[in-house]
């Protein structure tokens, strides 16, 4: 098994098997601030987050509040310039960070969690682009991987698809 243990610039080592490595092109892109006053996220031309300067926006209402966040902006190429956020923290500390996409996923590997005993050999892997969901959790900036990876159908197991977050990169401010 090939791994891939960059865990350079605040990326997390991953134990994901890359000798059959799903590459992508493009990808989805979603932002989330949580406990943060006035969160502007700017990325691909565009605002995806853009708060009134007072806005306050709320905790989490679980721990893992991550998994069921969505990318809302479709068919971004690999790769803009980096995410420009500003925002205040909970304490009222201004802080401004660059994310750069293009280096958190510099190898455009899709990352993912399925054993290679269980990916499928004879079909597309993987559906559609996957989601590049940024949160920005009071001084915390987490960036996660979202992609659909097919399973290979067994006489058990038919047509399923494992769909799983994972951290990619995380850096407090």
């Amino acid at each position: 098994m090939t791994t891939n243990n960059s865990g350079k610039n605040g990326n997390p080592p991953s134990d994901q098997d890359i000798s059959r490595p799903f590459t992508f092109k493009g990808h989805n892109f979603g932002a989330h601030c949580f406990d943060t006053i006035g969160c502007k996220i700017f990325y691909a031309n565009r605002y995806v987050v853009s708060d009134e300067e007072n806005e306050v926006r709320p905790s989490p209402k679980n721990s893992d509040y991550f998994v069921n966040l969505s990318a809302s902006h479709l068919d971004i190429p690999n790769f803009p310039a980096p995410a420009e956020v500003s925002w205040k923290s909970r304490d009222g500390s201004q802080l401004q960070a660059k994310i750069d996409m293009a280096d958190i996923f510099r190898d455009q590997v899709i990352r993912h969690n399925v054993a290679r005993e269980d990916l499928p050999t004879e079909t597309i892997a993987t559906l559609d682009e996957p989601e590049i969901i940024m949160v920005v959790n009071d001084r915390t900036i987490s960036v996660y991987m979202r992609a659909a990876i097919f399973l290979k159908d067994t006489p058990t197991r038919k047509r399923e698809i494992r769909d799983e977050t994972i951290l990619a990169f995380k850096h407090t401010y």
